[in-house]
């Protein structure tokens, strides 16, 4: 039979086989993470070395592909084998094998977060169009989610292209009509720049950055201008009560910033999977 018959046939091997997809993008996704932030920041120097007219440093190639994966401490190249999706950090006990420096519990998390959300996208739409959207646009959502916690920070190489990609994706209507994705995209953006701006007439302080209202934009883009309210809501109430309580319970100054990119991806995310219910349900209070 087929792969893609057997794959059609069979949604728990389905299921099975985007977990395991999931996990394989999901430890790509912990060196876009990781490397991106720092390549736009080499880029930013470059650009502001020949703007001085000076030559920028010399430094060795670093991408996304190259230098290969290496411990921070040591410079221990990683291997195949130490590679491994979750498994690896397990049998390493979370130490590099070279230095016993410890590993951060972020990349498998990261990796088994990939792959449940992979594994679920495909329960929730079968073998569908709407599925591989469905991991495009929640590959995206983490890779800006832990961006932003990091860096304070989402960059335009991955907002912007979503945007297209949503708009793309609904021209043949797979999550909402093109109408509804276009008024989505223009809605998001505007919805937040007009409240960075009216935060800061009001107070003289930028309460946002741009990179929220393109996250929004993108999310409007693939989910529809009627799932703004509830992403908007969602995001708001969440990002409110996490920042309250880390200021009441860790002790965390008030004046510093707190990512929103994260909670615009998360419910963003509950949107794409459960946005409908949750309206309806609503709507049925009144």
């Amino acid at each position: 039979m087929p792969v893609v018959a057997l794959l059609q046939s069979s949604p728990a091997l389905l299921v099975g086989v985007c977990v395991l997809l999931g996990l394989a993008v999901g430890s790509f996704l912990n060196v876009v993470i990781y490397r991106l932030p720092r390549m736009i920041e080499r880029q930013w120097r470059a650009e502001c070395a020949e703007l001085a007219g000076t030559e920028p440093p010399s430094r060795e190639t670093f991408n996304l592909v190259v230098p290969r994966s290496r411990c921070p401490s040591c410079g221990h190249g990683i291997t195949a084998l130490e590679n491994i999706p979750v498994i690896s950090y397990v049998v390493l006990g979370g130490k590099c094998s070279a230095c016993n420096a410890g590993i951060s519990l972020r990349y498998p998390l990261v990796e088994a977060l990939t792959g449940l959300v992979s594994g679920y996208a495909a329960w929730r739409f079968g073998f569908s169009s709407a599925a591989l959207g469905a991991l495009l646009f929640a590959w995206a959502m983490i890779a800006v989610a832990f961006i932003d916690l990091d860096t304070l920070y989402l960059p335009d190489a991955i907002t912007l292209p979503l945007i297209w990609a949503g708009l793309l994706v609904n021209l043949g209507g797979v999550f909402v009509e093109i109408e509804s994705a276009v008024i989505g995209a223009t809605a998001g953006y505007l919805t937040l720049w007009c409240v960075f701006w009216i935060y800061k007439l009001t107070t003289g302080k930028e309460g946002m950055g741009y990179g929220d209202f393109k996250l929004l934009a993108a999310i409007g883009a693939w989910l529809g201008w009627k799932m703004l309210p509830l992403v908007i809501l969602l995001s708001s109430f969440v990002g409110a009560a996490v920042g309250i309580a880390l200021i009441i319970l860790v002790r965390r100054d008030r004046n510093r910033p707190i990512p929103f990119g994260p909670y615009l991806a998360a419910a963003g995310l509950i949107a794409l999977f459960h946005g409908e219910a949750i309206t309806r349900r609503y709507l049925e209070m009144f």
